[in-house]
This record gives C-alpha cells, structure tokens and sequence, in this order.
C-alpha cells in the first residue's frame, strides 16, 4: 500500500513566489491558464507602493490577481527577521497575516521567509502565531516532502536547472512516496529581464498530466499532514482515517478513497 494525491495523483506539482510586484499578474495568469496554482508571499507594508523600477500591487487587486491560487505571508515590511527584536518578529507575522486575512476573507496560514534568512527561535515564534508552514531559500534538487514544514525547502529556483529538473520529476522512480516539485522565485525576475521563456516552457511541459496534483503550497501541506496523522492497526492490516479529509491510497484494490473516520484494509 503507497498513499497517493487526491484522486489517485502520485505526484504534486506547487509554486512559491515573493514579493508581490506587479509581474505577479503575469505570472499568476500564466499558471491558471495551464491549469496550475501557486503560492505568492506579499509584504503588506508595501502594497501599492511604487519605488524607481518597484511596483507592487495593490491591497483592491489581490483577489482578482491571485484568483484560484493562495496568498500568504511574507512580513509587513521584508525584515530579517533574525536580526530584530522578539516583538518586532511578532509584528512582521502577525500583522501582515491580518491585514492579508481581511483582504482575502480566508485563514492566512503560510509563509515565507525574507532573504530566505531564519532560524529554531523564528520557527517557533512563527508557530506560534498560527503559521503551519515557511518556505527557505535551500534548494534541495528533489522531491520528498519535507520532514518539518516550517522549514520547507524548495525543489530549486526557476533559473537553477527547472526544465532539466522537471525531466526528472516527470520520471520520478517509484520509490518516492508524495513527491513534490516545488518552484520558487520572484516574478520581478522574469519582468525586468523581459524573458518569460524558462517558465513558460516549465509550463508547457508540465501542464496537462493526469499523475501530477497541481496545488497550492497550504493544499500540500494540509493533505500530507492528514496523511501522517492515519492510523493503523497492530498488524497494519487496517488503517483508519481519524482526519476530516479524504485520503487515498494505492492498495491491493488500486487506488481508493478513505473519508473521513472510515477504515478500509490496506492488505
């Protein structure tokens, strides 16, 4: 028995941008046309803001941009946020989580970290404010799911190796259980450069394909957190799903659909 994406998907295809520039509304159009979705982190502080070549989008935007995919969190004002205070942390998370949440009308549970830059205290403090998981800057070039999401190493970033990358996840051995690619950037990159050609070849070649799941980063986390919390028998013969999500698993009887506080045998 191997757990499997929602609809018997063994793989999960997910995005994570920064920043919230402008280009943001190209990229996000870019990923809904080919039937994917993304998480984009926004520093509240700075929304509308037009500084020289920076100019980010606007609090009455965010819906209609980021429309089917998911915003979250990436401090009020980009701090470093291992070099302030304890309070001032506080106030990058908190605040930038609820100004997100009364623009959204949704929970704001993600994030990311600014400059990429944190450590044991920040991740606890995180947690504490209610955030579930925070994207690095580490790139780890495969596809396990990570150990602990609050410290959630990406695949790679799009310049580094992505269409060579994507060859791989396509053929991903079986021997991966939930693989995840995991892309991350900034969409300011692609705009001022003027080339959007790696990530649109990205999409061309990833879109379309009925083994992959394509997700938000909170929809991965949410579904793999219900697939560890699963319990089984002594034997293992029989697995209950405590949970109030539906998990699948490929089985002796292919793929199936475990709701909520139901059992099936996995043998």
């Amino acid at each position: 028995m191997r757990f499997v994406y929602p609809q018997g998907k063994r793989k999960a295809l997910t995005f994570s941008y920064d920043d919230g520039q402008n280009f943001d509304r190209r990229l996000a159009e870019l990923l809904r046309s080919h039937g994917m979705k993304g998480t984009f982190h926004l520093n509240t502080g700075r929304l509308g803001l037009r500084r020289g070549t920076e100019v980010y989008v606007s609090r009455e935007e965010i819906s209609e941009i980021y429309a089917g995919h998911e915003v979250a969190c990436h401090g009020v004002e980009h701090r470093n946020l291992p070099t302030i205070t304890r309070q001032q942390v506080i106030l990058e998370i908190q605040e930038d989580r609820k100004v997100l949440e009364e623009v959204t009308g949704e929970l704001v549970q993600g994030m990311s970290y600014a400059f990429g830059n944190y450590n044991q205290e920040i991740m606890d403090i995180a947690r504490s404010l209610g955030i579930k998981y925070s994207r690095t800057v580490q790139e780890t070039k495969g596809f396990y799911p990570p150990s602990d999401f609050m410290a959630w190493h990406p695949t790679c970033h799009h310049n580094s190796g992505l269409l060579e990358l994507a060859d791989r996840f396509i053929d991903v051995p079986g021997f991966y259980e939930l693989p995840i690619m995991y892309v991350w950037g900034h969409s300011f990159e692609f705009g001022l450069s003027g080339d959007w050609s790696v990530i649109e070849a990205f999409a061309d070649k990833m879109a379309g394909k009925e083994d992959i799941w394509y997700a938000t980063n909170m929809e991965i986390y949410r579904y793999i957190q219900a697939v560890r919390q699963q319990d089984f028998s002594a034997d293992g013969e029989v697995m209950y799903n405590p949970t109030a999500m539906s998990v699948w698993i490929n089985g002796p009887e292919g793929i199936v659909e475990v709701k909520p506080l139901h059992s099936v045998s996995v043998v």
